[in-house]
């Protein structure tokens, strides 16, 4: 009994230290980006140069995303770090602009709310007992239907349709972050250490900040317009 009590509570501190790992760095991106972009929107003609560059900025960070998931076994969990604060940087850029489409109260006060969203599906999904990896294919094929479904109101520019999709969007990568939290999770219990532990930890701040910025991006839709600028 004694043993299985000390090999449990060896496990607790395996996962609680990958866990603490992983929160760690989707910190310091977040940090990273708001910081960046608050800077940024301090300067105003450095900012103009920004958006004329959205764009290209936009597929940087698409390349980095790509390589950071593609390639996550293969690199170094420095050379890890290093693309996740790039990344995070370059998203922090390209926010810079949200400073002036929507009121300084507006950003902030979507930003608690989605922490505070974001922290409660985190919780739920590292003490809920069902497996949730069966969603996945699920969460898979609902990411692309409203990744279609944003492309066509590009086009027909319908009010209706745009409310939806940040309904859905919201719903969606709330999901999202109690799936991925899980899944990190039972990868911590299967035992991972070292240099591969810290890529896993950098490769899952990755996914936990993507499905943070987003519910952000589809909250800010939704609340922005429900504050005056100051």
């Amino acid at each position: 009994m004694q043993n299985i009590a000390v090999t449990q509570q060896r496990t607790a501190d395996v996962v609680r230290t990958f866990m603490a790992r992983t929160y760690s760095w989707m910190g310091a991106g977040l940090a990273l980006t708001a910081g960046v972009a608050y800077l940024t929107a301090q300067n105003e003609p450095f900012m103009m140069q920004v958006m004329a560059l959205a764009l290209p900025l936009m597929l940087v960070q698409l390349a980095l995303v790509f390589v950071l998931s593609l390639f996550a076994h293969r690199l170094s969990s420095a050379v890890a770090g290093v693309l996740f604060i790039a990344y995070a940087a370059l998203t922090g850029l390209t926010f810079s602009g949200l400073l002036f489409a929507y009121s300084p109260t507006a950003v902030i006060t979507t930003f608690g709310i989605t922490a505070g969203t974001f922290g409660l599906m985190s919780v739920a999904g590292f003490v809920i007992k069902r497996d949730l990896s069966a969603m996945g294919r699920f969460f898979l094929f609902a990411l692309l239907g409203l990744l279609v479904a944003m492309i066509v109101n590009l086009f027909v520019q319908s009010g209706p349709l745009g409310l939806l999709i940040s309904v859905i969007g919201v719903l969606l990568f709330a999901g999202l972050t109690a799936y991925d939290t899980q899944k990190l999770r039972n990868l911590a219990l299967s035992g991972i250490s070292g240099e591969g532990a810290e890529r896993a930890a950098i490769n899952g701040a990755l996914a936990l900040y993507l499905d943070f910025i987003n519910m952000f991006l589809f909250m800010l839709r939704l609340f922005g317009g429900n504050f005056s600028r100051d």
